[in-house]
């Protein structure tokens, strides 16, 4: 099972079904913080859902097609990040995340998608990582932009959230980029 140390007081590690009551208690304890941003909390609406999400991301890993991890802060579960999905032809992958909102501002979010970017460019050797966020979302902008990232473009209304359409700001970064 993937784990990964962040720090003394946190780490990353795969979800299992015995962590779906508390994947859920804060998804639902941090409803509000996330709908404006992310389609699928309006969905999560009992610990089954985030059982079966659970259960999904266990065979995107059976697939080698990725990974879903809980960020976990003083051996709680406080977020997620992961890769959407592999593209092993083309060596590429895209990161998404997401915070509880008492733990942001204290590093926790870069320092997990600094751990996934070592893994995605030194284990599998990927050449290219994706960040997309609504162009609205500053704080979620905040995190490819300190990891260097280069801002490609805007991708307009290709995200349907709460009965409108929003435009996504593209972040690319290449291996080659990666700790210069």
């Amino acid at each position: 099972m993937f784990t990964y140390a962040l720090s003394d007081l946190a780490f990353l590690r795969i979800l299992n079904v015995q962590d779906a009551e508390e994947c859920f208690a804060l998804v639902d304890a941090n409803r509000e913080h996330l709908r404006p941003w992310l389609p699928w909390v309006d969905n999560t609406l009992t610990p089954a859902d985030s059982r079966a999400f659970i259960e999904f991301t266990s065979k995107q890993v059976g697939n080698n097609n990725g990974f879903q991890a809980g960020i976990f802060y003083e051996d709680k579960l406080v977020g997620m990040i992961g890769f959407h999905s592999i593209d092993w032809a083309h060596k590429k992958t895209t990161i998404g995340y997401w915070l509880a909102e008492g733990y942001q501002g204290r590093g926790l979010m870069t320092s997990a998608c600094r751990a996934l970017i070592d893994y995605a460019f030194d284990v599998w050797k990927l050449n290219r990582i994706e960040i997309r966020a609504t162009v609205q979302n500053v704080r979620s902008r905040a995190i490819p932009e300190r990891l260097g990232f280069t801002l490609e473009g805007t991708v307009r209304q290709v995200e349907w959230v709460n009965d409108r359409f929003y435009d996504h700001v593209v972040y690319g970064l290449l291996a080659e980029d990666w700790k210069k």
